[in-house]
């Protein structure tokens, strides 16, 4: 955080010290204990491949899993906590960590048709027809996979955002130049 930024939260009316440090443990604690986590995989993986100690494929796989937490968390950690607050990041984060190989394997599986299915809709050019819908209700699958539950609102906001924020508008536009901004509008159908 740049220091003038610093500056004016400390010099803002209302400021809490307290509260604020504590934040700043919490998070700090968060980010130790994926720290410890990660060392750990990779002592171990070292320690594998000296032949000292055999990993298990489950091992492995929560390793993978607990990478793509972390890769997300430096990205977008920051943003999407004050957003969402710790607690729904953290559920979301659980739910990813504790995935079995079977369900990331369906979770892929559904990305791809997911996305060839919205490109099929945005083709078709309607986002209220069948295959919309369709791609509406995959997306949906989609998102459980990472909420603990669901909302109509909560659908609504994720599409919004994928107009709003460039680096989303460019994820669904690489599947066809438009595609966000159709997927929002059929997200807002379905969900009415």
């Amino acid at each position: 955080m740049p220091l003038e930024e610093i500056k004016a939260i400390l010099s803002a009316e209302g400021f809490d010290a307290r509260a604020a440090l504590e934040g700043h443990l919490s998070a700090l604690l968060a980010r130790r204990e994926r720290l410890d986590l990660l060392i750990a995989n990779v002592e171990k993986t070292i320690r594998s491949m000296k032949g000292e100690e055999i990993m298990s494929d489950r091992e492995k796989f929560d390793g993978f899993l607990q990478k793509l937490v972390d890769d997300n968390e430096q990205r977008y950690g920051r943003e999407i906590r004050e957003k969402y607050g710790d607690a729904q990041i953290d559920r979301s984060n659980a739910k990813v960590k504790g995935m079995s190989k079977e369900q990331f394997a369906e979770m892929e599986r559904l990305t791809a048709e997911l996305n060839e299915t919205l490109k099929a809709a945005f083709e078709q050019g309607d986002p209220a027809g069948a295959l919309a819908q369709r791609a509406c209700a995959l997306h949906r699958e989609w998102l459980c996979f990472f909420w603990d539950q669901y909302s109509k609102e909560a659908h609504m906001g994720v599409a919004q955002m994928y107009v709003d924020d460039p680096r989303f508008t460019a994820y669904y536009d690489r599947i066809a130049v438009g595609c966000a901004q159709f997927l929002r509008d059929a997200v807002f159908i379905y969900c009415k």
